[in-house]
C-alpha cells in the first residue's frame, strides 16, 4: 500500500483535495482473490465503483469482464481497451436508446431486469438482424445476514422476483431474438461477515439450481454478486478472503458436480473490495477554531468531494471513517470535529475524532476511498474545485484527473 511519504509527496505535487489510487495494490488484491478462489470464478469489475479511465485501462488486463450500469459506462470501458463482448450491462432503468445501442454494439451480455426490458431488447435485436445474449437478473426472496446494504427479500427495482422466476424464464425463452445464457443475482453489498457471505452463496446456488432445472438447459454463465466489504470504520477487521473461500468453494464444487453446471462460467462481481482500500482522499486543514468547547478543523474537502465518507450514501447513523494525520502522525492526541468548506451545516466529516493534533496546513487522508468516492459525489455543489486524481504505479505518480471543473488560478495575473 502507498506509504505516508508517498501520499504527502502527492499532495505537495498536485495539491488537495486529491484522490490517490495505488494500482500496484489493486493488482495485488486481484491476485489474492484469484489465489483464494482458484479457477472456480472469473472476476468482473463493477465500473460504477470507480470509472476513472486510467484505472480501467489497467484493470482491463487484470479482470475477466467489466460490469457496466449505463451505456456511457460501456463507452468508457471500450475506450479503456475492453472489448464489447467482455461487458455485462446491468441496471434497473435502462433507457430504450441504451438498450438499442448496447445490442448494436454487440455487448457481451445484457442483464434484463424485467420482461419489459427483455421485450425491448428482442425488438431491437430483430430490427438489427441479430440475436442478443441475455442474463436474467433474479431478486431473491431470502435476505442474507450482516450486509451493509441489503437488496433482496423486499420489493425491489432490481431483477425479477424469485417467486416469478419460472414464469419470466418461460417468457424469455419465447422471444426469438434473445439467447438466454444464464442468470445474475446481486442481493447485498459491503459485508464483512464470513458467515453472512457464505450464507449468501448458499442462497444464490439454490436459486441457480431451480432456474436451470426449470427448462432443463445448462446455463453458460452465472454471475454471483459478491458483496465483499471493506473496513471503513476503525473497529472493522479486513475480510479474510482465504477463510471465506474455504466456506464457499465446497458449495461451488457441489454445484459443478451436477452435469448442468459442469461447463458453466461463473463470475464474481466486485467493485468496492477490489479498489476501495487502494485509494485515499487527501485534504488540507485550512481553518481552525474553538466553538463552545469543541475544537473545529476545517478541511478543503467536503461532502461534494466524498459523499460516502460524510455519511450520506445510505447510512442511518453517520460514523467516523478511518482518517489519518499524514503531516504530524506523532503529535499529541486531540479530539476534533472535522468539517468541510461548504456553506451548510451538514458538511461534517467527523465528530469527536481522536487524531494527532491537527494544525492549519496539515494533510489528512480519508482511507478506503478508492471506490464510491469522487464518482458518487455532487461535485458541482457550491462550485468548489473538483478533486484531482492520481495513480501510483511502480513508484511513479501519474496525474489521471478527468476534470478540472471550477479550478481557479492561485494568483490572478
Amino acid at each position: 500500500m502507498a506509504t505516508r511519504e508517498e501520499l504527502l509527496a502527492a499532495a505537495r505535487a498536485m495539491g488537495t483535495p486529491l484522490y490517490v489510487y495505488d494500482f500496484d495494490a489493486v493488482r495485488a488484491r486481484v491476485a489474492a482473490l484469484r489465489a483464494a478462489f482458484g479457477s472456480q470464478f472469473g472476476v468482473s469489475f463493477a465500473v460504477k465503483s470507480n470509472p476513472n479511465r486510467a484505472l480501467l485501462e489497467r484493470l482491463a488486463s487484470e479482470v475477466d469482464s467489466f460490469d457496466v450500469s449505463s451505456f456511457a459506462e460501456a463507452e468508457r470501458a471500450i475506450a479503456a481497451g475492453c472489448a464489447a463482448e467482455r461487458l455485462t450491462f446491468c441496471g434497473p432503468g435502462k433507457r430504450p436508446e441504451e438498450i438499442r445501442r448496447a445490442v448494436r454494439l454487440g455487448i457481451g451480455e445484457l442483464v434484463v431486469e424485467s420482461l419489459h426490458e427483455a421485450r425491448l431488447a428482442d425488438g431491437f435485436a430483430g430490427a438489427l438482424g441479430c440475436r442478443q445474449t441475455v442474463l436474467l437478473r433474479i431478486n431473491p426472496a431470502t435476505s442474507p445476514r450482516a450486509f451493509g446494504v441489503n437488496m433482496s427479500g423486499k420489493p425491489s427495482q432490481f431483477g425479477v422476483d424469485e417467486e416469478e422466476m419460472e414464469e419470466a424464464i418461460d417468457a424469455l425463452a419465447a422471444l426469438p431474438n434473445l439467447d438466454l445464457a444464464g442468470f445474475h443475482i446481486y442481493s447485498g453489498s459491503n459485508s464483512l461477515s464470513l458467515e453472512g457471505l457464505a450464507e449468501n452463496f448458499g442462497i444464490l446456488t439454490a436459486i441457480f439450481r431451480r432456474a436451470a432445472a426449470h427448462r432443463g438447459l445448462p446455463p453458460r454463465k452465472l454471475i454471483f454478486g459478491a458483496g465483499f466489504g471493506v473496513p471503513y470504520l476503525p473497529g472493522d477487521a479486513e475480510l479474510d478472503i482465504a477463510a471465506l473461500a474455504a466456506l464457499v468453494l465446497p458449495q461451488i464444487a457441489a454445484l459443478r458436480a451436477e452435469p448442468a453446471f459442469a461447463a458453466t462460467r461463473m463470475e464474481l462481481e466486485l467493485g468496492r473490495w477490489l479498489v476501495g482500500p487502494c485509494g485515499w482522499l487527501l485534504s488540507t486543514i485550512i481553518g481552525a477554531k474553538a466553538s463552545r468547547g469543541t475544537e473545529l478543523r476545517i478541511c478543503d474537502a467536503g461532502f461534494n468531494t466524498h459523499l460516502a465518507a460524510y455519511g450520506m450514501m445510505g447510512s442511518v447513523i453517520r460514523r467516523n471513517w478511518r482518517i489519518a494525520n499524514l503531516s504530524s502522525p506523532d503529535a499529541a492526541p486531540g479530539r476534533y470535529t472535522v468539517v468541510g468548506p461548504l456553506c451548510t451545516t451538514i458538511d461534517t466529516l467527523a465528530t469527536k475524532l481522536e487524531l494527532p493534533a491537527l494544525a492549519i496546513g496539515d494533510v489528512i487522508a480519508i482511507e478506503n476511498s478508492g471506490a464510491y468516492g469522487l464518482t458518487s459525489s455532487p461535485t458541482r455543489f457550491i462550485s468548489h474545485p473538483e478533486p484531482r486524481e492520481a495513480l501510483l504505479e511502480g513508484g511513479r505518480l501519474i496525474d489521471v484527473s478527468e476534470s478540472l471543473l471550477n479550478h481557479w488560478r492561485l494568483a490572478d495575473n
